[in-house]
Order: C-alpha cells, then sequence, then structure tokens
C-alpha cells in the first residue's frame, strides 16, 4: 500500500538542505499554507521548490492549502490575550489597537445571532464568550486566553452559519499555479457534498482536489463528498474548534470506521505529533493514534506546526515514516 507523508513548509523547513533530509526520511510531499502567504511569497516558494525537484528529477505533489469558506483573523501586531480581558471584534481587514482583533468576513458578523455565543481561535487554544454584537463588530471576554498572531482561524463551535466560496486569494492562487503540474489544492472548510461538486465543476476534472473533512456535516457526508474529491483529509483541530474535543473525538471515531470503504484515499491532519512543535519525541497517545489510523485504513499524515514551525521537522517525520509496514 502507497503510503504518505506530507509536510508542511514553514520558517522551520524553508531550506533546501531541510528539504533533502526530509526527503531522506521518507516525505512523499510537500505542503504549503497560502492563508498564510502574499502572492509574491507563494511564487517565490513555489520557484524554489520548482527548482529543487527538478534538478533531482523528482516529481512530488505539492499540496496549496486555499482557505474556502474557512474564517481567519486578519492583520495586527501578535500579542497576548488574558483570561478576563475584553477584546473587540471588527469588521476590517488590519487593525492597530491593542484591544482589537480585525476579521475580515461580512458573514462571521452574520453568523453570530445564530450561533453558540463562543468564539474559539487558532485550533480551539483561545476561547472567547461574546457579551454584546451589533452588524460589524462584536465584544468578547476571554475565557481562555493565550497567544495570537495574524492569519489564525476563528469561528464559533458547533456554527452552521457560513458562506461557502473561494476568497479572493484562492482564486489568484488558482491563476499563479493551475498550469504547473504535480499542484494539488486542498480546500478547507467544505460544508458538504454539494460545496465540493460545485468545486469540482468550477475547477474541472484535472484538478486534484483534496476536501478536508473539519465541519460536522462534511464528516457525515464524506462518502459523497468523495465522488468530487480525488483525496480526503480528516483535520481534527479545526473540527474540535468547530464542535468541542469531545465531539471531535466522537466524530473522529465514527469516521475512522468507515475509513477502508471509500473510493479515495484518506489521511489523518491535525496535531498528529503536536508534541513535537516543542519537545523532541512525540507522547505515546500521539504513537497509539497514529498506529491505530493506520490500521483503520488511513493512508498516511499531514503534519502542519511540526514541521511549519516545530524545533525539529526532520525527526517529526523520521518518527512519521517509521510507521510504515
Amino acid at each position: 500500500m502507497d503510503y504518505e507523508i506530507i509536510t508542511t513548509l514553514g520558517p522551520s523547513s524553508e531550506h533546501e538542505q531541510v528539504w533533502k533530509s526530509l526527503l531522506a526520511v521518507g516525505v512523499t510531499g510537500f505542503r504549503l499554507n497560502t492563508s498564510h502567504l502574499s502572492l509574491p511569497q507563494l511564487r517565490e516558494w513555489v520557484e524554489r521548490l520548482g527548482s529543487f525537484l527538478s534538478h533531482r528529477d523528482l516529481r512530488l505533489p505539492l499540496v496549496l492549502d486555499l482557505q474556502g469558506s474557512k474564517w481567519r483573523l486578519g492583520q495586527f501586531a501578535p500579542r497576548d490575550l488574558a483570561s478576563g480581558e475584553r477584546v473587540e471584534l471588527v469588521y476590517a481587514v488590519s487593525a492597530d489597537r491593542p484591544d482589537v482583533l480585525p476579521i475580515p468576513h461580512a458573514d462571521f458578523f452574520q453568523a453570530a445571532a445564530v450561533s453558540s455565543g463562543e468564539i474559539v481561535l487558532n485550533d480551539a487554544k483561545l476561547r472567547l464568550a461574546v457579551e454584546s454584537r451589533r452588524a460589524d463588530a462584536i465584544c468578547a471576554r476571554v475565557i481562555q486566553g493565550g497567544g495570537i498572531a495574524p492569519r489564525k482561524g476563528i469561528t464559533y463551535t458547533a456554527s452552521k452559519y457560513r458562506h461557502e466560496s473561494l476568497s479572493e486569494m484562492d482564486q489568484a492562487v488558482l491563476g499563479e499555479t493551475t498550469h504547473l503540474a504535480g499542484v494539488r489544492y486542498a480546500i478547507s472548510y467544505v460544508k458538504d457534498a454539494v460545496e465540493m461538486a460545485h468545486y469540482r465543476a468550477q475547477m474541472g476534472a484535472s484538478a486534484y482536489l483534496i476536501a478536508k473533512l473539519e465541519r460536522q456535516l462534511a464528516v457525515d457526508e464524506a462518502g459523497q463528498i468523495a465522488m468530487s474529491a480525488d483525496e480526503l483529509w480528516l483535520c481534527r483541530g479545526d473540527l474540535g474548534a468547530e464542535l468541542n474535543a469531545q465531539a471531535m473525538a466522537a466524530a473522529a471515531f465514527r469516521f475512522s470506521k468507515q475509513v477502508g470503504t471509500l473510493r479515495v484515499p484518506v489521511l489523518l491532519a491535525g496535531q498528529v505529533f503536536e508534541h513535537m512543535t516543542e519537545h523532541q519525541a512525540p507522547t505515546r497517545s500521539e504513537l497509539c493514534a497514529a498506529y491505530d489510523a493506520l490500521m483503520n485504513g488511513y493512508r498516511g499524515f499531514v503534519l502542519s506546526d511540526e514541521t511549519a514551525i516545530g524545533r525539529d521537522p526532520i525527526e517529526s517525520c523520521r518518527i512519521a515514516a517509521s510507521f510504515r509496514v
């Protein structure tokens, strides 16, 4: 059976010498999250990777994440949010006040009226409680604090309201890269089979499309979504933000029991070896979960923070490859 290890590139893995080592330990593809890049930065990454691979006569896939309908924060100076602090969320691309977080998505504010009243950021590492809202602003209190940076994900727990479409940046990424061989597109926050079929019609039969399962309905309709996708990723980080930790675990358990019956490959993503972002080794729980995933039929893993900003991306990939049988 083919075995995939998709490695997200970032500050910890931006040099060619690291890429050589990643390939040596068994990496089968590279990933760029375009939500964290400008178009000039994307062009530079793609040019460097293309040159690196062509010089070695390698044809590895390059996965480009598209934002899809995922909500992300705008631009601001990175900061810490303290528990008990009050913060204002405003409809804006950027903000320079320390008590304001910009959100450039009108439907985020439209969703407030039908939301749970709880907001989670950065894979639910931070939590806010809505105290009041206006058409273009929300006042909230920090329930669970921590560091926050631009372009991190933000959502309501258990919210179903969202405008499903490709962003302007997504459209620009497609314009820059659809002519390139080996490019695959991972679409974030796919809602259901109808939305995925729309992307397939929009992007064409020849495009390699990956549906990222990050919402309850998408997990429930995985079989139908697979009819319009070439690959599925179960992304537990954002799924956990959309639901809660216990509901995410239950959804992942139910989904894993059907992985072997799906018509396309399925990869496990989201905090696979999260401990290795800051530590030299994974936890035993992470190792057991990874083994269980492969035994349930997952094709492999997508590593994120472990390799993009982690202390040792090469070791993280070596651990992931050590499960290959």
